[in-house]
């Protein structure tokens, strides 16, 4: 009986995977939308993620990225200036791509630990956009063959303030729209 109510506990609710299946369709329509400033575009992908980790937690915000991910890679036009497939996951962006990640995973370990505190889904989400940085540098310098500090003026700089402010809106919006949607 013990073991049944153990299974029982780890399904996910219609409920809950429908507000997966809309964060995968809010990060399909927002994500395409970008502003080029150069090889690495401006777009409201983390945007949409942070609000993910704070309505879903690390787990179920990971797969509907995951989802997302799979819609981009098979053609669908869903990643950023609405372009899709495999191409642009390997290409000088997909580090981002798969970086992103690192954010649904690390946020979501902050709101779960620290629910109700959107201080520290902040510190979470930080924490996970440094690690975004990281990987999709690392790709970004591996790929286009350039030198550490030219990848930094190029792939960190420009976003780190876009990245803040998007940061602060999810964590001062989010828990309200989360108290909302319980489930």
């Amino acid at each position: 009986m013990e073991k049944q109510a153990n299974i029982t506990e780890k399904k996910i609710s219609v409920y809950e995977m429908t507000v997966m299946a809309l964060m995968t369709a809010v990060t399909c329509i927002l994500a395409p939308m970008s502003i080029p400033i150069g090889t690495i575009p401006v777009t409201l992908t983390n945007l949409v993620l942070c609000f993910s980790v704070i309505l879903l937690g690390k787990k179920k915000a990971t797969i509907s990225f995951l989802i997302y991910l799979l819609i981009g890679a098979v053609g669908v036009p869903v990643f950023s200036g609405f372009t899709g497939g495999i191409g642009k996951m390997v290409g000088p962006t997909g580090g981002y791509l798969i970086g992103f990640l690192f954010l649904t995973w690390i946020g979501g370990i902050f709101t779960e630990k620290h629910p109700g505190k959107p201080l520290w889904y902040a510190v979470g989400m930080i924490l996970g956009t440094v690690c975004i940085y990281i990987f999709g540098t690392i790709w970004y310098m591996i790929l286009m063959k350039t030198e550490f500090w030219y990848a930094l003026s190029v792939c960190v700089f420009p976003f780190v303030i876009f990245d803040a402010l998007k940061i602060l809106a999810a964590c001062t919006v989010g828990e309200t729209i989360r108290k909302r949607i319980k489930y």
